[in-house]
C-alpha cells in the first residue's frame, strides 16, 4: 500500500470516527436545517472553505482568487461569462457593438436593475464607475492597489509617472438605456476584460457614502469601511458580516433581477491548511472547497464526494527577478532553465493530468505560438553555463509562499523543494525565503525589489493572451525587474489590435520573444479540482474560476 493511499484512508477513518458529532454541531450552528420555502424549493446554507482570507471586498482593488470568489457573488459587470466556459456573455449589458476602428463600444443596458442599496443601475452609474477608476491618483496608483486597472487600461487621467498618463480609456457617455465607452487606441480584449470582477459595477451611492477611495484609519484603501463592511453591487448575494480570520457570511438578495437564489445563506470559512479542509468536508463541517490536493482526489471520489476538475487555463512559473545581478545574466537564467526537470516537478508535486509548460500561456488560448525556444532538462549544459558565468557555488535567493494553495500552485512548499533540489544538483546554493502568502509574499514580489527566484503564476481572468502576456510583460514591473523596449513595444502592438484574432497573431510573436529573453521559466499548467458534498447540486465549474453560486441547490 502506497504512503498516499495510507494517508487518505487514515484521514477518512479519523473523519468517520468524529464525523457524526462534527456534522451535528455544524448543521446546527452554521449550515442550518434545510427546509422548504413557501414556493416549495429547498433553502439552507452553503459552507465553502477558502484557502486564504480575501484581501478586500472592493473588487476594484484586488486580483487574488479568494477576494474574487466572494466578489463574484456580490457584484456583476457589463459583461459576464457563459457558465462552464471562458467565453464572454451578456451581463448587466444585454448586448454591445463596436466601431470598425476599435475605438468606440456601445452597450445596451439591462432594464429595471438596482444595486442592493436601492440605487438604480443605469448609464450614469456605469460612467461613475469608469470615471472613478480613471481619476484615481496618489497612493491609489500603487501597483499593488490598482494592479488590474493599470494592466488592462494602462493609465490614469493624471499621474506623477508619465507612463501612467498614456491609458486607453478616453471617456464614457450616457445615452438613455445605453452607454458608450471610447478609447484612445484600440484594445482587442476589451469585451472579455470587462467580465473581470475588478471592473464590476458598484453602487455610486455606497461608494460615496462610505468613502471607498479613502484609506481611512487603516491607512490601506483595501481595508477601509466600504471594502470590509459595505460592498454594494447588483449580484445574487448581499454582504452580511466578516469575522477576520474566521468567516464571511453572505445572504440571498431577495430583489435580485435574475431571481432570488435557491440557497439562503453562504458562509465562506477561512481554512488555510489543505488537510484541515479535507477533514472538514469529510466530517460534514463544510460543503465544499477548492484546490484539492492531488493525493486526496481518489480517496474523496471513492467516499462518494464530488470532485470536479477545471480546464487548466493557467500557468505556474519560476520567476527570475533581474534586479538581482546574478539573475540579470542570461547565462544564469538559461542554466536554471536547463537544470529543471519539469516532468519530475509535475509528477512529484502537481495534480494528475498536469502538463509541463513551454510558454507563458496555456495551449487553448489564442496567441499560443507554434514554436518557441525550449530549454530541455540538461544538467551538464546547466553546469557549463554556470561555469561560463562564473556562478558555480553562488547563492541565489529563492522566495516562495507558505500556507496557501492556488489553482496554478496547489502545494508551493512541495514545488519549492523539488526545484531547490534540482538547482543544488547543478552547483547553485539556495537561500530559501518562505513567507505567508498574503499580504507578505504578494507584497514582496509585486511591490519590493528584494526578491530573487520566486514561484508565482496566474489563472486566466479572461480568454485572451492579454490576460497572461499583456498583464505579465506589458511594461517594466518590480516583479520581473527588467526593461526591454522591444518586448514592451511588441506587447503594446498586440494590445492595440482591433479584435481578438488579430491580437492572437501578434501575441504569438510576443511569446517567441519572451522565450528568447527568458525572464522566467514556464513550469506547468496544473489541473485544479474542487470537492463538494453529495448534497450540493447545480455547481458549474469555470475555467476562469468565475463561478456564481446562485445556481446551487441543497438536496435531501
Amino acid at each position: 500500500m502506497s504512503p498516499t493511499t495510507t494517508r487518505v484512508r487514515r484521514l477518512i477513518a479519523v473523519a468517520g470516527a468524529t464525523g457524526l458529532a462534527l456534522a451535528i454541531t455544524s448543521c446546527s450552528s452554521e449550515r442550518g436545517t434545510r427546509q422548504a420555502s413557501a414556493g416549495g424549493e429547498k433553502t439552507g446554507t452553503f459552507v465553502f472553505a477558502a484557502a486564504s482570507e480575501p484581501v478586500a471586498l472592493d473588487p476594484a482593488f484586488v486580483a487574488d482568487s479568494e477576494s474574487t470568489r466572494v466578489a463574484n457573488q456580490i457584484f456583476e459587470g457589463l459583461v459576464s461569462i457563459k457558465p462552464g466556459t471562458a467565453e464572454p456573455a451578456p451581463g448587466l449589458a444585454t448586448s454591445w457593438s463596436q466601431t470598425d476602428d476599435g475605438l468606440s463600444y456601445t452597450f445596451q443596458l439591462r432594464k429595471d436593475v438596482k444595486f442592493s442599496d436601492g440605487t438604480p443601475f443605469d448609464a450614469e452609474a456605469v460612467c461613475f464607475n469608469f470615471e472613478r477608476w480613471y481619476n484615481w491618483n496618489g497612493p491609489l496608483q500603487a501597483e499593488n492597489i490598482s494592479n488590474l486597472y493599470q494592466l488592462v487600461f494602462a493609465g490614469f487621467k493624471t499621474s506623477d509617472n508619465p507612463a501612467l498618463t498614456k491609458g486607453i480609456y478616453k471617456g464614457c457617455a450616457a445615452q438613455g438605456d445605453a452607454v458608450t465607452i471610447t478609447l484612445t487606441r484600440p484594445y482587442g480584449s476589451l469585451i472579455p476584460a470587462l467580465a473581470i470582477s475588478s471592473f464590476a459595477m458598484q453602487s455610486p451611492t455606497a461608494l460615496k457614502q462610505y468613502k471607498a477611495d479613502d484609506p481611512g484609519a487603516s491607512g490601506d484603501v483595501r481595508r477601509n469601511e466600504y471594502s470590509t463592511a459595505h460592498p454594494t453591487g447588483t449580484g445574487p448575494y448581499l454582504f452580511e458580516s466578516w469575522e477576520k480570520g474566521q468567516r464571511l457570511t453572505l445572504r440571498a438578495n431577495p430583489t435580485y433581477w435574475g431571481g432570488k437564489p435557491k440557497i439562503d445563506k453562504i458562509v465562506v470559512r477561512i481554512i488555510p491548511d489543505g488537510t484541515a479542509r479535507l477533514q472538514a468536508l469529510q466530517s460534514g463541517e463544510i460543503d465544499g472547497y477548492d484546490l484539492v490536493a492531488p493525493a486526496d482526489v481518489q480517496g474523496l471520489s471513492g467516499a462518494g464526494f464530488q470532485v470536479l476538475p477545471r480546464e487548466p487555463l493557467n500557468i505556474l512559473y519560476l520567476g527570475m527577478n533581474q534586479a538581482d545581478p546574478l539573475l540579470a545574466d542570461i547565462r544564469v537564467r538559461k542554466a536554471i532553465a536547463h537544470a529543471l526537470d519539469k516532468q519530475a516537478i509535475v509528477s512529484q508535486t502537481l495534480p494528475a493530468g498536469t502538463k509541463p509548460a513551454e510558454q507563458f500561456i496555456p495551449p487553448p488560448v489564442n496567441g499560443y505560438a507554434d514554436s518557441v525556444a525550449t530549454y530541455d532538462y540538461d544538467p551538464a549544459k546547466a553546469k557549463k553555463l554556470l561555469e561560463e558565468a562564473g556562478a558555480v557555488g553562488k547563492t541565489v535567493t529563492f522566495n516562495y509562499p507558505t500556507g496557501t494553495s492556488r489553482p496554478y500552485m496547489p502545494s508551493p512548499e512541495d514545488t519549492f523543494v523539488a526545484i531547490r533540489t534540482q538547482l543544488e544538483a547543478v552547483g547553485l546554493k539556495v537561500n530559501a525565503v518562505p513567507e505567508k502568502w498574503s499580504p507578505e509574499y504578494l507584497e514582496r514580489i509585486k511591490a519590493k525589489t528584494d526578491h530573487g527566484l520566486y514561484l508565482l503564476g496566474g489563472t486566466g481572468i479572461m480568454n485572451s493572451a492579454d490576460t497572461f502576456l499583456g498583464i505579465f510583460f506589458g511594461r517594466k514591473t518590480v516583479e520581473w525587474g527588467f526593461e526591454d523596449k522591444k518586448l514592451f513595444e511588441s506587447v503594446a502592438a498586440a494590445r492595440s489590435a482591433r479584435n481578438l484574432a488579430e491580437q492572437g497573431e501578434k501575441y504569438a510573436t510576443v511569446s517567441k520573444e519572451l522565450m528568447d529573453l527568458l525572464p522566467g521559466i514556464p513550469v506547468a499548467h496544473p489541473v485544479p479540482s474542487l470537492a463538494l458534498s453529495p448534497r450540493i447540486t447545480g455547481y458549474v465549474t469555470s475555467p476562469l474560476a468565475a463561478e456564481v453560486w446562485n445556481t446551487l441547490e441543497i438536496k435531501g
